[in-house]
C-alpha cells in the first residue's frame, strides 16, 4: 500500500473504501472483504448510519485495529452535542479514529470544529478534517482554526480537479480526499478516449486509470462499492505510474464541472436533520 505523509507527520493510505449509500449489511461485508484483500483505509460518517456495521466489518476482518486508517464525520446536528465524539467511537467500537471530520458547513460548525480540535488534543482523533468546506467556508474557518486540518473531503475527478481550492490548501499542506472520484459512475467520463488509450497501454480499465490519476494528483481516494469484484479492481492501481505527459493530457479534461450542486436550502436543512443512530 502506498501512503501519503500528512501535515502532522502521520502516514495515510492513498486509497480506501468509502461506505456512502451502503446499507449496514453491505457496509459490513464490503469493509470486511476490503480489509482482507489489502485495503487499509475505511471512510464512513454519522450520516451514513452504518458506523456500527463498519466497526463489525473491521473486527471480523482479522486485521489489527492499528493497521487500519479509519475515517468518520460528525453530522451538523451533533456539533453542539458534547458527547458526539464519544458516541461516535462507541458506535464504531474503537477508542480512537485516525481521521475525524465535520461533515458540512451547516449549523454551528465552529462548535463542531472545536470538538475536532479537542478530540485531537485528547488522542481520540489522530488527525482532523473538513468535508465540503469550499469557497467562503474554508476562508471563514482559516480565521478561526487553532489546529490546521490534515484533510478536506470534496468532490474531485478529472472533470473537476478543484483548481481554486488547491491554491488555498497548498499553503497548509492540507490533502484532498476525493468523493465522486469516478464522476458518480458517469460513463462519459470513464469512456473518454484518453482513459481507453491508457487502459490499453497499462492493462487497466478506464476506472483504474482515473483512480491512479487521483493518487498522482496527491489526492486520497475512497471509491465505494458493494460488489467484491469492483472493490478488488479499485485496489489494483498500485503497480503502474502515469507519466508527466499523460497527467498533462488528462488535465485537459478539467472543465470545472461538478456533479453535485448543494443549495442553500439543503445546507440549512442539514442542521435540523438527525441521523437514525439506532440503525444497525
Amino acid at each position: 500500500m502506498e501512503t501519503f505523509e500528512l501535515n502532522n507527520g502521520i502516514a495515510c493510505p492513498v486509497i480506501g473504501i468509502g461506505t456512502f449509500m451502503l446499507s449496514p449489511a453491505d457496509a459490513e461485508n464490503s469493509v470486511r472483504e476490503a480489509l482482507k484483500m489489502g485495503y487499509r483505509m475505511i471512510d464512513t460518517a454519522n450520516a451514513y448510519v452504518n458506523e456500527r456495521a463498519v466497526g463489525r466489518g473491521m473486527r471480523d476482518s482479522g486485521v489489527k485495529r492499528e493497521e487500519v486508517f479509519l475515517s468518520t464525520k460528525l453530522w451538523p446536528s451533533e456539533y453542539e452535542n458534547e458527547n458526539a465524539v464519544e458516541e461516535t467511537l462507541e458506535r464504531l467500537g474503537t477508542d480512537y479514529v485516525d481521521l475525524l471530520y465535520i461533515h458540512q458547513p451547516a449549523g454551528n460548525w465552529l462548535a463542531g470544529y472545536r470538538q475536532l480540535e479537542k478530540a485531537y488534543r485528547e488522542g481520540k482523533a489522530k488527525s482532523i478534517g473538513i468535508s465540503n468546506f469550499e469557497g467562503k467556508y474554508i476562508g471563514q474557518l482559516q480565521k478561526e482554526w487553532e489546529i490546521i486540518p490534515q484533510f478536506i473531503q470534496v468532490e474531485a475527478h478529472p472533470y473537476f480537479a478543484q483548481d481554486e481550492l488547491r491554491k488555498t490548501l497548498e499553503q497548509y499542506n492540507i490533502r484532498i480526499m476525493s468523493w465522486y472520484p469516478l464522476g458518480h459512475g458517469d460513463s462519459t467520463l470513464m469512456n473518454e478516449p484518453i482513459f481507453k488509450k491508457l487502459g490499453e497501454k497499462y492493462g487497466k480499465t478506464g476506472a483504474q486509470v482515473i483512480l491512479r490519476w487521483h493518487v498522482q494528483m496527491g489526492f486520497a481516494v475512497i471509491p465505494g462499492s458493494r460488489n467484491v469484484n469492483h472493490i478488488r479492481e479499485n485496489l489494483d492501481i498500485l503497480d503502474f505510474t502515469l507519466t508527466d505527459e499523460e497527467m498533462t493530457e488528462i488535465a485537459e479534461l478539467n472543465r470545472g464541472e461538478r456533479y453535485y450542486h448543494r443549495t442553500d436550502a439543503q445546507l440549512a436543512g442539514f442542521a435540523s436533520w438527525r441521523p437514525d443512530f439506532e440503525a444497525r
